[in-house]
């Protein structure tokens, strides 16, 4: 083999596996989740530093929230719509409106809006330390 082919090959072999890394970052990203500020975040009484949050979370048909975790313990309501929880471990459980589930700290999850169109909405109740109970993401 010359020189030049070698280079070559070693060329596409290198955008090869950058494109293959960038397809996969991309893949782990959030996607179709529509932001909201949120519905309540307080300071609890009579506590040093414990803070209750309420968020409304809206996603769009095939709307994800790869991989992640939350520091505090999380408790999902669906109000529209329906979704997939999924815990790292565990087998897939679907939630429609009315449906509650909870999920304890650091429990790697993932949620999906299995829906080709109807948005899912969805409340998330959590109770953290201060600014610690929003989601740390994990990669794949």
């Amino acid at each position: 083999m010359t020189n030049i082919s070698l280079c070559k090959l070693i060329g596409f072999s290198a955008l090869g596996a950058l494109f293959m890394l960038q397809t996969a970052s991309a893949a782990d990203q959030r996607r179709g989740v529509v932001p909201h500020a949120p519905l309540l975040k307080m300071m609890l009484p009579n506590t040093a530093n414990q803070e209750v949050a309420v968020y409304e979370a809206e996603y769009e048909p095939g709307g994800i929230n790869p991989r992640h975790l939350h520091p505090a313990a999380i408790t999902f309501h669906v109000l529209s719509g329906s979704g997939i929880w999924q815990e790292e471990g565990k087998s897939p459980v679907t939630l429609k409106a009315g449906d509650s589930l909870f999920v304890p700290a650091g429990t790697i999850h993932s949620h999906w809006n299995p829906s080709t169109t109807d948005r899912l909405r969805f409340l998330e109740f959590i109770v953290a330390e201060k600014d610690k109970g929003r989601s740390i993401h994990k990669p794949q």
